[in-house]
């Protein structure tokens, strides 16, 4: 029989708090993480401003060596974990540390260090002058291998990459993984450091970004009229997955049980969702289906929508195809309006705010909207400017990827 599995730990490193507390405040509090870049000087970009981290000094939590061995994307999944770990409670001395293991992801890795060593390479003497450290702190699957490393976990332990489904992806691995048996308890999440020259001038380029330069904190603006594209955030969400009877029986807080996920392919274009949001709409209906459930039994949706022209309306027409444009009692929002989009560690912290606004019967709001885009659906509840108070038993959590990857999670209260 397959097991149940529940999340027992959170931790979150973001644009809008540097713990679950103060992240969680600001995200029902409808603030916007978004301003001016001061990682790199972004004048001569046409896209000028991300949501970035706040007052966090990574050796306040790390030691000097952990320092010059990691990849900004590798602290901050450190941090992250240190503190669901914590959060989870669970002593690693009572339990075989072959049963404790780490799924992560990352969409781009250590972006930051591929630039600055390829950088000095191109701009020396010709001389091969790489640090010992460029590949180990490069290489994505790093993330993971640090955590279990400082931790001791010695079970399953990899990296999931599927562009912006990234953390998605590596909840469901930890969530099937659990449930077969194969481990006890499971870290995993995502994170990214993606606000680095090479990368932002690339997505740029893309003119996938919000060129709102006058205006940083209103530029997100899911479903809006004039939404011209998203902003980029930075950061990790990580989350302790455990076996259910094993939690209880340590008496361990749940926040929630993983209920159903599941992956589909647009099979479309490279960068662009599907227009229909075909392949969406079949991720969710799979997930939705584990979980043993209908879309109509859905409390709370947090939508990918990143606030672009074509994505946001693709999203909404799956989530039509599965309601057949009945009304309904589910609530949405965009909660990267405040975030911005964190790539492949999205998924991750929207799966934390799906347990929050389940724990606390609390639906944060999507900002900026100010004039809904007239081919958003009647029969969907968004909720705008403010959070409000709703009975939570049932969330759904979407997540998209460039490559047409689709993540879908759905968490119940046990």
């Amino acid at each position: 029989m397959l097991k149940r599995v529940v999340v027992t730990g959170l931790g979150a490193l973001t644009p809008l708090g540097n713990q679950i507390k103060d992240f969680w405040q600001n995200v029902v509090t409808g603030k916007s993480a978004a301003a001016r870049i001061t990682h790199f000087d972004p004048t001569l970009f046409r896209t000028q401003f991300a949501c970035e981290l706040k007052d966090f000094n990574a050796a306040d939590f790390l030691d000097r060596a952990d320092l010059k061995r990691t990849d900004p994307f590798t602290q901050y999944a450190l941090v992250a974990s240190d503190e669901a770990i914590k959060d989870s409670g669970f002593d690693l001395e009572k339990m075989d540390p072959f049963d404790v293991g780490v799924i992560w992801g990352s969409g781009q890795g250590g972006m930051e260090t591929f630039e600055e060593q390829v950088r000095d390479y191109t701009l020396g003497d010709g001389h091969p002058r790489f640090s010992p450290f460029f590949v180990p702190k490069l290489i994505t699957n790093m993330a993971s291998g640090m955590i279990s490393i400082r931790h001791g976990y010695m079970g399953i332990n990899y990296t999931t990459v599927s562009a912006c489904a990234t953390s998605n992806t590596a909840i469901m691995d930890a969530f099937n993984y659990i449930r077969l048996g194969k481990a006890k308890v499971i870290i995993t999440g995502g994170s990214e450091a993606p606000i680095t020259p090479a990368s932002f001038g690339g997505f740029s380029s893309m003119k996938a970004m919000s060129t709102r330069n006058d205006d940083p904190q209103g530029a997100s603006r899911p479903f809006d009229t004039h939404r011209d594209g998203f902003i980029m955030g930075e950061g990790a969400g990580a989350l302790v997955l455990e076996e259910y009877e094993h939690a209880v029986k340590r008496g361990a807080h749940i926040y929630g049980e993983v209920r159903g996920a599941a992956m589909t392919a647009d099979a479309y274009h490279m960068t662009a969702t599907h227009p229909e949001g075909l392949g969406a709409a079949k991720g969710m209906q799979l997930a939705l289906e584990e979980a043993g459930v209908s879309i109509f039994d859905v409390d709370y949706l947090n939508m990918h929508a990143t606030s672009t022209p074509v994505g946001d309306l693709s999203e909404l027409k799956a989530i039509q195809v599965l309601t057949k444009n009945q009304k309904n009692n589910i609530q949405i929002s965009a909660t990267k309006s405040m975030t911005g989009h964190l790539l492949g560690a999205a998924g991750a912290i929207e799966a934390i705010i799906c347990l929050l606004a389940m724990r606390d019967s609390l639906i944060p709001p999507t900002i900026n909207t100010t004039e809904l885009d007239p081919a958003v659906p009647d029969s969907l509840n968004i909720v705008l400017k403010e959070a409000i108070s709703h009975q939570v038993n049932l969330t759904m959590s979407n997540t998209f990827g460039f490559g047409g990857h689709n993540g879908i999670v759905v968490f119940g209260k046990v």
